[in-house]
């Protein structure tokens, strides 16, 4: 009797639950629509190549060669064209400088619709935030990149170049190609452990190359997610497989970064502990921040501290591997200029053992060569605003405030109008006599306006250190029969990695 009474109020129960349901459902679409309207009509004044009904310019972008495309499309669409992830995430795709300074000269924050991809990894560090909390951590973080403190890092570029160099010795050895993406990867990774945590002199442990690949791993699952508008909702894409092993790579990032911010805290209780770290010759990353205090004398919360160390570990290794990566398949590429900065390296090593902070402006040639890769092979192709006022571009044309914008660095590096003989590698564009006069939106490697990369002049720092060191102990060529394919996730990679022959030239010092 009291089952065939509770029965029908269960039924109800149902009822109700899936009319709720329902009605959310339909209340999100409708939203979704409502925004899409919006989206649409911001980008109407700008035509762009042919959408498809379901998946927008998604296909087109995941396919490999994309980012040729897009150069491509470009010259269809002189400064910007529409952008459509799917059919409810719509930029306005920019690759022309008076446009990019339009919008990069502002402050306008990340689009929450990409980089919210990366909270659940980073949590809400400098790379996401944005208003008074992004103005006073960027405060409280530049210190942390004065030259004081980047001079004594030169000494760990070299250090942990040499292990990663002694490992090429016994493969070149081998006499056959073999990829270079994977070890500059743990030498990016071993040199940032030192700089950010002060790790010792051993390379990395077990649990740190755990990291690396769980990062590795992360990288390519955020690009995918950005690319599959399938996996844009939260509470569907937490339950699907891909979701699943972001999540657990994501707890691999987190006790990992837990566990250097606790010892470390544990050490700076610790009296004997406390001194040994006042007497190291330099401060690492995580001393600044377990330092750093605003006016009101405020510090990082726990929260705080683990975004930034995230995110600078994020950032910091890999930008660099794929710069240091491409940098050497273009001395491979072009052997005259491979010798050049060899010869420049050389004459100024001359007599030392090894190089010091005054040598890193010397290395002039070096330096034009490595920015000539930068504007080629872009480590970071890609960067998304969402504007927060509305913008007139130099055409006359404008979009309104919530407009979301993509910053395509790596066809605003081939633009032809902008770079003569775009395609050609040629280092002499930044001459001195060449760059005066050049637009200052025209080269963003580091992004540009006032959220600009914070830590440039540590990956140029280490850029420089690393590539000296490669090319005096090894000279670079190619392997015809597997030649990189370019493959865009959050930084530049290749499809099949970047496979070089390496002939050792001696010790280099």
């Amino acid at each position: 009797m009291a089952l065939s009474l509770l029965s029908p109020s269960l039924s109800r129960l149902g009822l109700w639950a899936s009319v709720v349901i329902l009605i959310v459902i339909v209340l999100k679409l409708l939203s979704l629509l409502v925004r899409r309207q919006k989206l649409a009509r911001a980008l109407d004044s700008f035509p762009g190549p042919p959408t498809h009904w379901l998946f927008g310019h998604a296909l087109e972008i995941q396919k490999l060669g994309s980012l040729d495309k897009v150069v491509s499309w470009s010259q269809q669409f002189p400064y910007a064209h529409s952008l459509w992830l799917g059919q409810f995430i719509g930029f306005l795709n920019i690759y022309e400088p008076d446009y990019a300074k339009a919008v990069y000269s502002r402050g306008d924050p990340k689009a929450p619709d990409v980089y919210d991809f990366l909270l659940q990894w980073i949590g809400k560090g400098l790379l996401v935030l944005d208003g008074p909390k992004w103005y006073q951590h960027r405060k409280l973080l530049t210190p942390g990149f004065h030259y004081d403190v980047l001079k004594p890092y030169v000494a760990i570029f070299a250090e942990s170049t040499r292990i990663m160099l002694d490992k090429w010795e016994k493969k070149a050895s081998e006499n056959k190609s073999f990829d270079i993406f994977c070890d500059v990867g743990h030498m990016a990774l071993d040199s940032l452990m030192k700089c950010t945590f002060g790790k010792g002199d051993s390379g990395l442990s077990n649990r740190d190359s755990s990291y690396y690949l769980a990062v590795s791993e992360l990288t390519l699952l955020v690009q995918q997610r950005i690319e599959s508008f399938q996996y844009h909702n939260d509470f569907l894409y937490w339950r699907t497989p891909h979701g699943q092993r972001f999540l657990r790579a994501c707890q691999i990032a987190h006790d990992h970064t837990d566990q250097v911010i606790r010892q470390r805290k544990a050490a700076l209780q610790d009296e004997k502990e406390q001194k040994k770290i006042q007497q190291r010759k330099h401060l690492d990353f995580l001393d600044i921040l377990l330092g750093a205090r605003d006016e009101g004398g405020i510090k990082l919360s726990d929260a705080d501290l683990r975004a930034e160390v995230d995110t600078f570990m994020f950032e910091g290794h890999d930008t660099t591997t794929s710069g240091i990566s491409w940098f050497l398949y273009c001395m491979a590429l072009y052997p005259e200029h491979q010798q050049r900065c060899r010869e420049e390296v050389r004459e100024i090593l001359g007599d030392q053992d090894s190089f010091q902070w005054d040598d890193l402006a010397k290395m002039t040639y070096l330096t034009m060569c490595i920015k000539e890769c930068f504007r080629l092979y872009p480590p970071v192709p890609q960067v998304y605003r969402q504007l927060s006022k509305p913008v007139t571009f130099v055409d006359g044309r404008s979009l309104p405030a919530g407009s979301l914008v993509s910053m395509h660095i790596y066809a605003l590096h081939r633009n032809s109008a902008v770079w003569p003989d775009p395609e050609v590698f040629d280092p002499l564009r930044f001459s001195p006599e060449n760059v005066t006069g050049r637009h200052p939106f025209a080269f963003m490697p580091f992004s540009a306006g006032p959220r600009n990369c914070i830590g440039q002049q540590f990956a140029m720092n280490e850029m420089k250190v690393v590539t000296a060191l490669c090319l005096l102990r090894f000279e670079f060529s190619l392997d015809p029969s597997k030649l990189p394919i370019k493959l865009p996730q959050l930084v530049l990679r290749s499809k099949n990695g970047i496979h070089l022959h390496l002939k050792p030239l001696g010790s280099g010092k």
